[in-house]
């Protein structure tokens, strides 16, 4: 649309651009009215929730959260007024340079901006927010205001390192929800949308916000993809297999073999029962399982159960024994194998390194080598997801899972998406309610929303013991009657940790690989918790780093930045880094293995039906995942 403006600079107001004119004042008032009327069915909508958004997790305990910590950081500045006045007089300062520089740039002056947004902060990509004075004006405010506020909550003495943390967390939070772009009138996107289209924009958006509603339960979910264009099971984890083993937690698929011979020792994927296990296996181009299939693995996968209330006595303990070792026992009987190599992602990874320590207490060494995707064992530097695991917060917790004997997947949805509101909120309440344009097509998205649930027992053991207290680490944990020690896990390993990951923060993977005493393996993936992770090599994305000198222990003494000092950085993906390591813990070539080949036989194809069980805070147009059982 850029290129139809206007190309009049002699003012850098927005009244003589046409595309900022009226176009039909009688439409306009039509699309008004219909707004008030959708406008209404969203009032009667939050008007009926009553109290139910107020549990963890939610916006009115964030506020409540909120307004604590900024108490504190308001009674440490106040103690020190001089250094008060100081910080107030800086932004007063800043704020009159602008205005400064605006009168001048009205003039007809060139003028270098006060301050200017981040490369890559695409909620100031459009031209205009630097071309029309009106809305670099307030764009420029804005940043300067932000900027002022995070500034002044590092600079905040007294404050506990727990406190700090939270007050930055939070102003991230309110600087994000208040930025221009987030405002009709202040953006210049909606701005022509709403003029060019006679406010048809907001009628659509707030009808968009009226169905979100109306599908959500607890909380708010905003769509952040077109559900209509996958399914489980037909463009998604569409990989052959066959499910050959199930209980009541999990079901294990077997992938069908793409090549003649395959490796003799079989790998086992555990991933994470937060989310469904077709993370890894999203479109076929994607699809990490697919990958590793044809590099000549037998792959199996677990497919965690989608629990509710029958369920709710599960415990971390459970998970352990009649999953992940009820898994290497069946990978063993499908295969004829003594030894399997094991993978882990995120809290999966946790807890394939909880049940190594295990078996490690247990000299059980059937788990022959283990490859962690993104994996925390030492929750130190666990970074923003801490804020949401103080005493009060987990009590609070832990009594709403208690009534139902669950915690809803939309709750945790909610804290992931708080971690990267810029990227993962503010973008699609712009796109969805003010522009009034339908999300796009996005399998990782799609995943994303196809959320699942947490027994209780299992999900408050999960906070309270890693999280909060840090228990595995600090060898403390118990479980199955054994005292876990990481150190005793004396096998090689392959550590993926990826650059930006807000969820499992690359400085907390690298602190817990350091507490494992087998041959190791240290690489750190660009890009975030998801996008570091699959990442094709047919893509040819971001990039990954690996040390010169490779060691054949631990990792050397120091922290993340400087092993990131003597590193190798590749370009592309990680992948075929991964699949030669597995290839020299695999063994021979051997005839490939079909599902069914070994003692246990065929149950149903993959991706078999626990994936395909919804949650109950899904509604109509949520992920097709079919009516198998979960």
């Amino acid at each position: 649309m850029a290129e139809n403006r206007s190309n009049d600079h002699t003012s850098d107001g927005i009244e003589k651009n046409s595309d900022y004119t009226f176009g039909n004042p009688q439409e306009l008032a039509r699309n008004m009215a219909r707004l008030l009327e959708e406008s209404s069915k969203v009032v009667q909508s939050f008007a009926s929730r009553g109290n139910s958004q107020s549990g963890p997790y939610s916006a009115t305990s964030g506020a409540g959260e909120a307004a604590k910590v900024f108490g504190q950081v308001a009674r440490q500045w106040v103690n020190d007024p001089a250094k008060l006045m100081n910080a107030q007089g800086q932004l007063l300062s800043s704020y009159a340079d602008l205005w400064g520089r605006s009168v001048r740039r009205f003039m007809g002056e060139d003028v270098e901006p006060v301050v200017s947004s981040e490369r890559g902060d695409n909620r100031f990509k459009d031209a205009d927010w630097d071309e029309k004075q009106f809305f670099d004006f307030w764009k420029q405010a804005y940043l300067l205001t932000a900027n002022w506020a995070e500034d002044m909550v590092e600079k905040t003495e007294g404050l506990d390192e727990p406190t700090k943390r939270r007050a930055e967390f939070y102003v991230h939070q309110i600087a994000s929800a208040l930025s221009p772009s987030n405002f009709i009138f202040t953006n210049p996107e909606v701005m022509r949308e709403t003029l060019a289209t006679n406010g048809e924009n907001l009628v659509k958006g707030m009808s968009h916000l009226a169905d979100d509603l109306s599908r959500s339960k607890d909380l708010l979910r905003i769509r952040q993809t077109d559900h209509e264009a996958f399914e489980v099971g037909q463009n998604l984890a569409i990989t052959p297999g066959k499910v050959v083993f199930q209980n009541d937690l999990f079901q294990l698929i077997q992938y069908a073999p793409a090549t003649e011979d395959v490796h003799k020792t079989p790998l086992l994927i555990i991933p994470p029962w937060i989310n469904k296990f077709y993370i890894l296996d999203l479109v076929p181009e994607k699809s990490f399982i697919a990958w590793t299939v044809a590099q000549g693995f037998t792959v199996f996968v677990v497919s965690w159960v989608n629990p509710d209330e029958k369920l709710s006595h599960k415990t971390f303990n459970d998970y352990m024994l009649e999953g992940v070792l009820e898994a290497v026992s069946a990978v063993q009987d499908a295969t004829d194998q003594k030894k399997i190599n094991a993978l882990g992602y995120c809290v999966g990874g946790t807890l394939l390194g909880a049940t190594l320590a295990y078996m490690a207490a247990k000299d059980d060494d059937r788990i022959a080598s283990a490859t962690f995707l993104t994996t925390q064992v030492d929750f130190s530097k666990a970074g923003d997801l801490l804020v949401f695991i103080d005493d009060a917060q987990l009590k609070s917790l832990e009594e709403m899972m208690s009534e139902r004997g669950y915690l809803e997947g939309a709750r945790m949805a909610t804290v992931f998406n708080m971690l990267r509101p810029r990227d993962l909120i503010w973008p699609y309440v712009v796109n969805n309610y003010l522009l009034g344009k339908n999300p796009f097509p996005f399998d990782l998205l799609y995943w994303n929303s196809d959320s699942t649930r947490m027994p209780a027992a299992n999900h408050a053991f999960y906070l309270r013991e890693f999280y909060h207290n840090n228990n595995l680490a600090k060898g403390l944990m118990s479980l199955g009657g054994e005292t876990l020690k990481l150190k005793k896990v004396d096998i090689p390993i392959y550590e993926l940790a990826a650059r930006e990951d807000h969820i499992a923060p690359a400085a907390s993977v690298f602190e817990g690989a350091k507490l494992f005493s087998g041959a190791l393996k240290f690489v750190l993936a660009g890009s975030g918790h998801i996008a570091g992770v699959i990442n094709p090599p047919v893509k040819n994305k971001y990039q990954y780093w690996t040390a010169k000198k490779r060691s054949s222990k631990k990792l050397p003494a120091g922290n993340l930045d400087e092993w990131l000092e003597n590193a190798k950085e590749h370009a592309g993906s990680w992948w075929p880094d991964w699949a030669n390591w597995l290839a020299d813990q695999s063994g021979k070539k051997i005839e490939a293995r079909n599902p069914g080949d070994g003692k246990l036989k065929p149950i149903e194809d993959a991706p078999g039906s626990y994936v395909l069980g919804r949650t109950p805070d899904m509604a109509a147009d949520a992920p097709k995942s079919g009516n198998g059982k979960g």
